[in-house]
């Protein structure tokens, strides 16, 4: 199995990175998992963001960005390609927030898009 790590597809901003590291460590994640960042069906939109820690599967890409492992299907680059993850910590909005320029239509909360 390779562990070669690639150019990522994806963009984490600083927020969203702080906020990742702070999860893993008040969840005491291993290093053996890595965030997933992926796409499945479902939503209101049509299909949903997957956004959590998890160990590599067959078929994954890995990367690394500020430290942190990433993993993606590799099938699921070509509608995150371009994608800015953000961490939002308001009056009005805190959760990870998603800005992908693949998306044809968003639903109104932003976590399930269309192509």
């Amino acid at each position: 199995m390779s562990t070669a790590v690639e150019t990522a597809p994806v963009i984490l901003t600083q927020g969203a990175v702080k906020e990742l590291y702070k999860l893993k460590d008040q969840q005491e994640i291993s290093d053996d998992f890595g965030l997933r960042i992926g796409v499945e069906g479902g939503g209101c939109s049509g299909m949903s963001y997957v956004l959590g820690f998890d160990q590599k599967k067959d078929g994954d890409q890995e990367f690394s960005i500020e430290g942190l492992r990433v993993f993606m299907n590799k099938a699921h680059g070509m509608y995150l390609l371009g994608m800015q993850v953000d961490f939002q910590d308001g009056l009005n909005a805190r959760g990870f927030t998603f800005s992908n320029p693949n998306a044809a239509s968003t639903c109104g909360c932003g976590t399930s898009f269309s192509v």
